[in-house]
Protein backbone atom coordinates (compact mmCIF):
# COMPACT_ATOMS: atom_id res chain seq x y z
CA UNK A 1 0.00 0.00 0.00
CA UNK A 2 1.10 3.14 -1.06
CA UNK A 3 1.95 6.43 1.31
CA UNK A 4 -1.26 8.65 1.29
CA UNK A 5 -0.47 12.47 0.80
CA UNK A 6 -2.74 13.21 3.56
CA UNK A 7 -5.10 10.83 5.88
CA UNK A 8 -8.37 11.26 7.48
CA UNK A 9 -9.56 9.93 10.54
CA UNK A 10 -13.07 8.56 10.36
CA UNK A 11 -14.13 7.75 13.58
CA UNK A 12 -17.79 5.01 12.97
CA UNK A 13 -17.68 3.68 16.26
CA UNK A 14 -19.86 5.77 18.42
CA UNK A 15 -23.36 3.86 19.59
CA UNK A 16 -25.81 7.37 18.53
CA UNK A 17 -27.71 6.82 21.65
CA UNK A 18 -29.51 10.46 20.80
CA UNK A 19 -30.06 9.57 17.46
CA UNK A 20 -32.95 7.08 18.12
CA UNK A 21 -33.29 5.22 14.91
CA UNK A 22 -32.59 0.97 14.64
CA UNK A 23 -28.99 1.89 12.39
CA UNK A 24 -26.72 3.98 12.38
CA UNK A 25 -26.93 7.79 11.94
CA UNK A 26 -24.26 7.83 9.20
CA UNK A 27 -26.43 5.46 7.42
CA UNK A 28 -29.56 7.90 7.63
CA UNK A 29 -30.47 8.74 4.05
CA UNK A 30 -30.92 12.65 3.11
CA UNK A 31 -31.77 12.18 -0.57
CA UNK A 32 -32.67 8.81 -3.08
CA UNK A 33 -29.32 6.64 -2.64
CA UNK A 34 -27.58 9.94 -0.43
CA UNK A 35 -26.69 9.32 3.23
CA UNK A 36 -25.29 11.66 5.98
CA UNK A 37 -22.23 9.81 5.48
CA UNK A 38 -21.98 10.31 1.72
CA UNK A 39 -22.12 14.03 2.91
CA UNK A 40 -19.69 14.09 5.29
CA UNK A 41 -17.29 12.44 2.99
CA UNK A 42 -18.02 14.43 -0.20
CA UNK A 43 -15.37 17.27 1.02
CA UNK A 44 -13.02 14.01 1.33
CA UNK A 45 -13.64 12.59 -2.26
CA UNK A 46 -12.38 16.85 -3.42
CA UNK A 47 -9.45 15.89 -2.02
CA UNK A 48 -9.07 12.93 -4.59
CA UNK A 49 -10.21 15.05 -7.55
CA UNK A 50 -7.61 17.50 -6.81
CA UNK A 51 -4.84 15.18 -7.26
CA UNK A 52 -3.95 14.22 -3.39
CA UNK A 53 -3.61 10.49 -2.80
CA UNK A 54 -5.81 10.23 0.51
CA UNK A 55 -6.14 6.98 3.25
CA UNK A 56 -9.32 6.89 5.35
CA UNK A 57 -8.84 5.38 7.92
CA UNK A 58 -11.85 4.21 9.61
CA UNK A 59 -11.93 3.25 13.42
CA UNK A 60 -15.16 1.14 14.39
CA UNK A 61 -16.61 -1.12 16.39
CA UNK A 62 -18.62 -4.37 16.42
CA UNK A 63 -21.90 -2.57 16.07
CA UNK A 64 -20.73 -0.89 12.68
CA UNK A 65 -20.57 -3.62 10.17
CA UNK A 66 -23.23 -2.52 8.36
CA UNK A 67 -21.28 1.33 7.93
CA UNK A 68 -18.07 -1.39 7.03
CA UNK A 69 -20.09 -2.80 4.26
CA UNK A 70 -21.43 0.50 2.88
CA UNK A 71 -18.00 2.08 2.74
CA UNK A 72 -17.21 -0.53 0.27
CA UNK A 73 -18.71 2.23 -3.00
CA UNK A 74 -15.46 4.26 -2.01
CA UNK A 75 -12.94 1.49 -2.60
CA UNK A 76 -11.96 3.04 -5.84
CA UNK A 77 -12.03 6.27 -4.63
CA UNK A 78 -9.12 6.54 -1.44
CA UNK A 79 -7.62 3.88 0.19
CA UNK A 80 -9.76 2.75 3.35
CA UNK A 81 -8.25 1.25 6.25
CA UNK A 82 -9.86 -0.07 8.84
CA UNK A 83 -8.90 -0.67 12.40
CA UNK A 84 -11.08 -1.52 15.76
CA UNK A 85 -11.78 0.48 18.63
CA UNK A 86 -11.69 -1.11 22.07
CA UNK A 87 -13.97 0.66 23.93
CA UNK A 88 -12.16 -0.33 27.61
CA UNK A 89 -8.64 0.64 26.87
CA UNK A 90 -9.57 3.35 24.23
CA UNK A 91 -13.31 4.91 24.78
CA UNK A 92 -14.46 8.41 23.50
CA UNK A 93 -13.83 10.03 20.59
CA UNK A 94 -10.70 11.34 21.36
CA UNK A 95 -9.80 6.82 22.13
CA UNK A 96 -10.86 6.38 18.80
CA UNK A 97 -8.71 8.97 17.25
CA UNK A 98 -5.63 7.32 18.91
CA UNK A 99 -6.43 3.99 17.65
CA UNK A 100 -6.27 5.80 13.85
CA UNK A 101 -3.14 7.65 14.14
CA UNK A 102 -0.36 5.16 13.96
CA UNK A 103 -2.16 4.27 10.71
CA UNK A 104 -2.04 7.68 9.48
CA UNK A 105 0.56 9.41 7.09
CA UNK A 106 1.31 12.98 6.12
CA UNK A 107 -1.10 15.84 7.38
CA UNK A 108 -4.14 14.48 9.10
CA UNK A 109 -7.90 15.39 9.17
CA UNK A 110 -10.91 14.29 11.59
CA UNK A 111 -13.74 13.71 9.44
CA UNK A 112 -16.67 12.83 11.66
CA UNK A 113 -19.22 10.82 9.71
CA UNK A 114 -22.40 12.72 11.23
CA UNK A 115 -21.78 16.04 10.50
CA UNK A 116 -22.17 17.64 7.38
CA UNK A 117 -19.89 20.51 6.21
CA UNK A 118 -20.81 23.06 3.33
CA UNK A 119 -19.02 23.71 0.65
CA UNK A 120 -17.03 20.67 -0.64
CA UNK A 121 -13.12 22.67 -1.17
CA UNK A 122 -13.22 23.38 3.12
CA UNK A 123 -11.46 20.93 3.81
CA UNK A 124 -8.61 20.95 0.60
CA UNK A 125 -8.89 25.13 1.89
CA UNK A 126 -8.32 23.67 5.96
CA UNK A 127 -5.36 21.29 4.91
CA UNK A 128 -3.84 24.29 2.83
CA UNK A 129 -3.58 27.00 5.67
CA UNK A 130 -2.52 24.22 8.45
CA UNK A 131 1.68 25.79 6.64
CA UNK A 132 0.71 28.67 8.95
CA UNK A 133 0.32 27.83 12.16
CA UNK A 134 0.01 23.36 12.09
CA UNK A 135 -3.28 23.84 12.85
CA UNK A 136 -6.68 24.67 10.55
CA UNK A 137 -10.09 23.94 10.68
CA UNK A 138 -13.68 24.49 8.95
CA UNK A 139 -15.88 26.31 11.25
CA UNK A 140 -19.27 27.94 11.28
CA UNK A 141 -20.73 30.69 13.04
CA UNK A 142 -22.94 29.78 15.87
CA UNK A 143 -24.31 31.49 18.92
CA UNK A 144 -26.93 29.28 20.00
CA UNK A 145 -25.76 28.08 23.68
CA UNK A 146 -27.06 24.74 23.20
CA UNK A 147 -25.50 23.98 20.47
CA UNK A 148 -22.21 25.12 21.57
CA UNK A 149 -22.53 22.97 24.44
CA UNK A 150 -22.89 19.90 22.16
CA UNK A 151 -19.87 20.32 20.09
CA UNK A 152 -16.24 22.02 19.42
CA UNK A 153 -16.72 25.78 20.34
CA UNK A 154 -15.02 27.80 19.42
CA UNK A 155 -13.50 31.89 19.42
CA UNK A 156 -12.85 33.10 16.39
CA UNK A 157 -12.00 36.47 15.31
CA UNK A 158 -10.75 38.41 12.21
CA UNK A 159 -11.68 39.37 8.70
CA UNK A 160 -10.17 39.57 4.64
CA UNK A 161 -10.14 35.79 4.58
CA UNK A 162 -8.39 35.36 7.38
CA UNK A 163 -9.89 33.90 10.66
CA UNK A 164 -8.29 32.92 13.76
CA UNK A 165 -8.89 30.49 16.42
CA UNK A 166 -8.67 32.87 19.99
CA UNK A 167 -10.02 29.90 21.86
CA UNK A 168 -11.61 26.60 21.97
CA UNK A 169 -13.26 24.49 24.18
CA UNK A 170 -14.88 20.57 23.57
CA UNK A 171 -18.60 20.88 24.47
CA UNK A 172 -18.23 23.39 27.27
CA UNK A 173 -20.54 23.57 30.16
CA UNK A 174 -20.39 27.41 30.29
CA UNK A 175 -20.69 28.90 25.99
CA UNK A 176 -20.60 31.93 26.89
CA UNK A 177 -17.58 34.01 24.86
CA UNK A 178 -17.88 31.17 21.72
CA UNK A 179 -19.39 32.37 18.35
CA UNK A 180 -18.35 29.11 16.21
CA UNK A 181 -18.26 25.97 16.12
CA UNK A 182 -15.93 23.15 14.33
CA UNK A 183 -16.81 20.77 11.94
CA UNK A 184 -13.62 19.14 10.77
CA UNK A 185 -9.78 19.25 11.78
CA UNK A 186 -6.88 19.64 9.78
CA UNK A 187 -3.29 19.39 11.25
CA UNK A 188 0.09 18.93 10.13
CA UNK A 189 1.85 15.40 10.43
CA UNK A 190 4.42 16.85 13.12
CA UNK A 191 1.37 18.03 15.29
CA UNK A 192 -0.78 15.32 14.79
CA UNK A 193 -0.30 13.37 18.07
CA UNK A 194 -2.06 15.96 19.93
CA UNK A 195 -5.33 15.69 17.92
CA UNK A 196 -6.90 13.64 20.46
CA UNK A 197 -7.01 16.58 22.56
CA UNK A 198 -9.40 18.18 20.06
CA UNK A 199 -11.91 15.79 21.68
CA UNK A 200 -11.05 15.96 25.27
CA UNK A 201 -12.95 18.23 27.97
CA UNK A 202 -10.46 18.21 30.71
CA UNK A 203 -7.26 19.21 28.09
CA UNK A 204 -5.95 22.19 26.91
CA UNK A 205 -7.27 22.41 23.02
CA UNK A 206 -4.61 22.79 20.86
CA UNK A 207 -6.97 24.54 18.35
CA UNK A 208 -6.00 28.25 19.97
CA UNK A 209 -4.38 29.65 17.26
CA UNK A 210 -5.51 27.97 14.72
CA UNK A 211 -6.64 29.15 11.28
CA UNK A 212 -10.43 28.87 10.64
CA UNK A 213 -11.81 27.79 7.03
CA UNK A 214 -14.96 29.73 7.80
CA UNK A 215 -18.69 28.00 5.70
CA UNK A 216 -22.05 28.74 6.01
CA UNK A 217 -23.50 25.68 7.29
CA UNK A 218 -22.42 22.76 9.63
CA UNK A 219 -25.24 20.18 10.48
CA UNK A 220 -24.92 17.92 13.14
CA UNK A 221 -27.61 14.89 12.72
CA UNK A 222 -27.95 13.97 16.30
CA UNK A 223 -31.38 13.14 15.50
CA UNK A 224 -33.49 11.86 12.30
CA UNK A 225 -34.78 15.08 12.10
CA UNK A 226 -31.10 16.29 11.64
Amino acid sequence: MNDPDVSVILPCAGLGTRFGAPYAKELHCLAPGVTVLDRSLEAVVELVKSGLGVRVVVVFGPHKLDTVKYLARYAGTFQLVFVYQDDVAEPGLDGAIRCALPLTRGPVALVLPDIVVSGADSLLAALRQTGVTGWSVVAAEERDPGVLRQMGALSVAGGDGVVTVEAAAEKPVDPAGFNALWGMVAVTEDQAHRLPDVARRDADSPLAGARARMVARIVNYNTTEG
